[in-house]
């Protein structure tokens, strides 16, 4: 009956609980109706674009998409974001483990001896020790009475969390959990957009290699022009001079590109997760297409970059804090319970009349603390407060970085063209200044700044385009890199694992 009774109380006490603190709502963020930088623009988007999943094949190169695959897999700093998120799981299952009972048993034998005696006056004493007999009897006979007690006894006890303070802390767990989900697809995402920017930085020295080639070549054939110049006497020893100089410069040039490739390529080595003997890259110029992804609204980021999702999510975990900490105002109640037997022999242990049983309720509540508990919610909301301001410039980070890349690759199209321009003009001018020289109408200074002229075109022709690759690949990840905010683990997928499991 009395079991009966204290298991009523239980459910109706739990029936009547509630979660103090506020409820979470999403703060709304300024996103903006448009994106300021594509009025007037509309980027040439490639017909198999796809922003889902593995973005980098826009990009149709092989050996990047093979580069690419291996950073979630290998990279450690990828790899320390996801030991996080194992640890961040883990926790919700221990802070959930609280809204359960706890149940424990102790089994246990004693062993004890009584001696008796019988003293000259009649007198009676005895005396107990677990391993030995002891008599007290001055003279007389003595007997020993040796007896075995066993113990077996199972006990509960469960913190009702009226309040809702266990489950306050589950729910700001379960947002941290996702908050380091989100902190994993964004480190994943940093260190492919990393890892495609250094691949086109490594094949825009390539291609620089090429032109240098192309330039030393060209300044070979001048060098062999002037010298037959000046063997006909139709030109000074200076020219040649000044030839051999512009030719050695070109070397020097074409030798230090080795550097940055090499530095390159072992980046790329670290990023996918080896070491830098472990991986070589065979020369191949730079790609031609650039490709643009459709931005779509400004709304949409919200849903898209996983930064700004855990920015959300940790609002969510800090408004979680506050019922933790306005719970605190209020008294803990605990049910507990123990059952049992207790006696010998072990054969009859297990018996009505060697039963044994408690059942006990207890409320705790602090009377004074000096205003610790009103200061604890006050930082509580203040830190809230600090993740919605977060929050919110987490989202306006996000739309800056996406105009920035969207009036990038704006200009730098045009600037593209203007470059193709300038270099076509260039090649016709070195090639007339070269005429003229051999004519002798035109002295080898002119051919020394037309052939200057051109390399400086050429090699902004290839920075531009360099320039154009990595803004596309900023801007995929500015959008986020095809994920969405529904990839997250959900709430209760989270918590569907039973703790004792």
């Amino acid at each position: 009956m009395r079991g009966r009774a204290y298991a009523s109380l239980a459910a109706s006490l739990l029936a009547s609980s509630c979660m103090v603190g506020p409820n979470y709502h999403r703060p709304a963020a300024n996103t903006g109706i448009h994106y300021k930088e594509l009025a007037g623009w509309v980027p040439a988007q490639p017909a198999d674009f796809d922003m889902k999943g593995q973005w980098w094949t826009i990009y149709h190169d092989p050996l990047l998409s093979k580069l690419e695959a291996r950073v979630v897999i290998n990279n450690q700093n990828v790899a320390t974001y996801a030991a996080q998120l194992d640890e961040a799981e883990a926790t919700v299952q221990e802070a959930r483990a609280q809204l359960f009972p706890v149940l424990g048993a102790t089994a246990g034998v004693t062993r004890n001896q009584i001696g008796r005696g019988t003293s000259r006056s009649g007198v009676t004493t005895a005396t107990t020790t677990n391993s030995t007999a002891t008599s007290v009897a001055v003279a007389g006979s003595t007997k020993n009475t040796t007896t075995t007690q066993y113990t077996l006894e199972g006990t509960a006890s469960w913190d009702l969390d009226l309040w809702g303070k266990i489950r306050r802390q589950v729910q700001s767990d379960v947002a941290a959990a996702q908050v380091s989900a989100a902190d994993l697809q964004n480190a994943a995402l940093s260190a492919q957009g990393t890892l495609a920017t250094d691949y086109f930085e490594l094949r825009y020295e390539d291609s620089l290699e090429d032109l240098l080639k192309s330039t030393v070549a060209a300044y070979k054939e001048a060098l062999r022009i002037t010298h037959d110049q000046v063997v006909a006497g139709t030109s000074s020893p200076a020219d040649e001079a000044a030839a051999e100089t512009q030719l050695a410069a070109a070397e020097a040039s074409l030798v230090n590109v080795g550097v940055a490739r090499g530095q390159y390529e072992h980046a790329l080595a670290v990023l996918a997760g080896m070491a830098p003997s472990e991986l070589s890259i065979s020369k191949a110029p730079m790609a031609a297409s650039v490709p643009v992804p459709p931005a779509g609204l400004p709304s949409t980021l919200l849903q898209r970059r996983p930064d700004i999702a855990g920015a959300e999510r940790a609002m969510d975990e800090e408004n979680a804090l506050i019922g933790v900490q306005v719970a605190a105002y209020y008294p803990d109640v605990t049910l507990s319970a123990d059952f049992g037997w207790e006696g010998g022999p072990i054969g009859m242990l297990i018996s009505a009349a060697n039963r044994v049983w408690s059942l006990g309720a207890n409320a705790s509540e602090t009377l004074f603390e000096g205003g610790e508990r009103s200061a604890a919610v006050q930082a509580a909301r203040a830190a809230y407060d600090a993740s919605v301001a977060t929050y919110r410039q987490t989202v306006l980070s996000a739309l800056q970085q996406v105009e920035d890349e969207l009036v990038a690759l704006h200009v730098l199209q045009d600037q593209s063209k203007a470059e193709a321009y300038a270099v076509q003009t260039a090649q016709r001018s070195v090639s007339i200044a070269l005429n003229e020289y051999e004519a002798g109408t035109q002295a080898y200074t002119t051919v020394i700044t037309e052939q200057t002229a051109l390399f400086t075109d050429q090699q902004a022709a290839l920075s531009v385009q360099e320039q154009r690759l990595e803004a596309s690949v900023a801007l995929v990840q500015a959008l986020g890199g095809g994920w969405a905010a529904g990839d997250l683990p959900s709430k209760n997928g989270l918590q569907s694992r039973l703790p004792f499991l």
